[in-house]
């Protein structure tokens, strides 16, 4: 299928009364079901909803050291878990961040309207200042306004983000706000879109820290491409606590954190989940989980392999993906050069 053809299914009055809904997934390893949970599981529901525009966040990767071959694999991958989980390309725009030059061309008019004490500022910027003090290089401090360009280059209307990127959207916002009042309309300000019923799913092993692929306990995480043993396996070893009282408050934060993630998998409240079970056992409770998520995401981990099987696939998504994204993409930075005296 060429990208004409998957874009034939938008009727064009349809397309344009559409609001137009944005998000990147940076490859930085193996996405978890928090990842999919969180963003993947929403832009299914999303497609149907707005014109969407979704694709891999490979140039703010590098913020880190990375290994090349690794990082080309992966930024496929997360084309094929977008797939796979039942984003149709007919739908959205899928493509790979670096595929569309675009988005580096606007970071740099955006970084001569951006306070440096603003970038300072950041939480995420001291928080990777920390981390990567051996690496603490300038695109740690401007990722925010290549994010802004990522958002701001399509019109976007909506941006899903969760508690950790609220900040990184604000700044969005001022940008494009500061842009079109020192040279006239030009941007749409993005609104964040939040889902009130998104709970944050945390470590099998810390209920108290978000799950993390980079948590050194590999039965911390589940992998959107772990088999189904080894989601039975870590489900199975989740901690809990020695009450063996089936209720949903903060002292038992393990099994809260179960239950979350059932209520997440059903799409229902915990409240309804502690009604089904409060006669079970944890581990009658812990088996009815895992047969939960392995019925959902198995045959997403089959499609993804799949797809990783033949990467013919996955490129002319991403390709097709790329010059859709680019027209669109060309048009609002014309606009931009010509405002601030570029040729």
């Amino acid at each position: 299928m060429n990208e004409k053809d998957r874009k034939s299914s938008f009727p064009q009055g349809e397309r344009a009364e559409r609001k137009v809904a944005f998000s990147l997934i940076q490859p930085s390893g193996d996405l978890t079901i928090g990842n999919y949970l969180g963003a993947i599981k929403n832009f299914v529901r999303m497609q149907d909803e707005y014109d969407c525009i979704f694709g891999v966040a490979n140039l703010h990767a590098i913020t880190v050291t990375q290994v090349a071959a690794d990082l080309r694999r992966r930024s496929l991958e997360v084309i094929a878990y977008i797939v796979a989980s039942g984003v149709d390309p007919a739908k959205a725009t899928l493509f790979i961040q670096s595929q569309v030059p675009e988005h580096a061309e606007l970071a740099w008019v955006l970084n001569s309207i951006s306070s440096i004490g603003q970038l300072q500022r950041m939480t995420q910027f001291k928080d990777k200042a920390q981390k990567h003090a051996d690496n603490l290089n300038a695109a740690l401090l401007t990722y925010p306004v290549l994010m802004a360009a990522d958002i701001l280059l399509y019109q976007s209307h909506v941006v899903p983000v969760g508690a950790d990127q609220k900040q990184h959207l604000e700044f969005t916002r001022d940008l494009a706000e500061r842009f079109n009042s020192r040279y006239s309309p030009t941007f749409t300000v993005p609104e964040p879109l939040s889902d009130e019923n998104a709970t944050r799913i945390m470590s099998l092993k810390d209920p108290y820290s978000k799950m993390s692929k980079s948590d050194p306990d590999e039965n911390a995480y589940i992998l959107m491409k772990d088999d189904p043993a080894a989601i039975r396996r870590k489900i199975a070893r989740a901690v809990t606590d020695s009450e063996a009282h089936f209720c949903y408050r903060p002292e038992q934060a393990g099994l809260m954190n179960l239950i979350n993630l059932y209520a997440a998998y059903a799409e229902c409240t915990p409240n309804e989940v502690v009604e089904r079970f409060h006669d079970s056992d944890y581990a009658s409770f812990k088996r009815a989980l895992a047969d939960l998520v392995v019925g959902v995401m198995d045959p997403i981990r089959t499609r993804f392999l799949s797809l990783m099987e033949d990467k013919k696939e996955l490129e002319e998504i991403s390709h097709d993906g790329a010059l859709a994204a680019q027209r669109v993409a060309r048009r609002t930075l014309s606009k931009v050069y010509r405002k601030v005296g570029l040729l």
